[in-house]
C-alpha cells in the first residue's frame, strides 16, 4: 500500500473528489456512482489480474511472476478454504437453539 501511495504521489494521480455525504442516506442510483473496494478476497484477486503494476523510480516493484504466484496462493489457500466452509453466522442461523 505504501508503494501504491508513493506511485500516486510521484505520478500525480488524481484520487478524485472526496465524498462529503452520508452513504447510508444515498439512494441506490446515487450509490452506483460511489467507488467501492472489492467485497471479498476472491473479488480482489480477480480484479488484480491485468491491472497496472506499482512502479518505483521507473521500474516495476514486483515481478509479474511474483504477483501471479501471490494471487494464486491467496485464492487456493485462503479464498477457497473460506468459501468451502460454513461461516460462523450460518451456524447461528441454522443450528442455534
Amino acid at each position: 500500500m505504501l508503494m501504491a501511495g508513493l506511485d500516486g504521489v510521484l505520478n500525480k494521480i488524481d484520487p478524485g473528489e472526496p465524498l462529503d455525504k452520508d452513504i447510508y442516506d444515498l439512494s441506490p442510483e446515487e450509490m452506483k456512482s460511489v467507488p467501492s473496494m472489492p467485497s471479498s478476497l476472491e473479488e480482489a484477486a480477480r480484479l488484480s489480474r491485468g491491472r497496472s503494476r506499482v512502479h518505483a523510480e521507473g521500474r516495476c516493484v514486483f515481478s509479474e511472476d511474483l504477483i501471479e504466484t501471490f494471487v494464486d496462493y491467496k485464492r487456493k489457500n485462503e479464498a477457497d478454504a473460506i468459501r468451502l466452509r460454513p461461516h460462523p453466522y450460518e451456524f447461528a442461523l441454522y443450528y442455534d437453539i
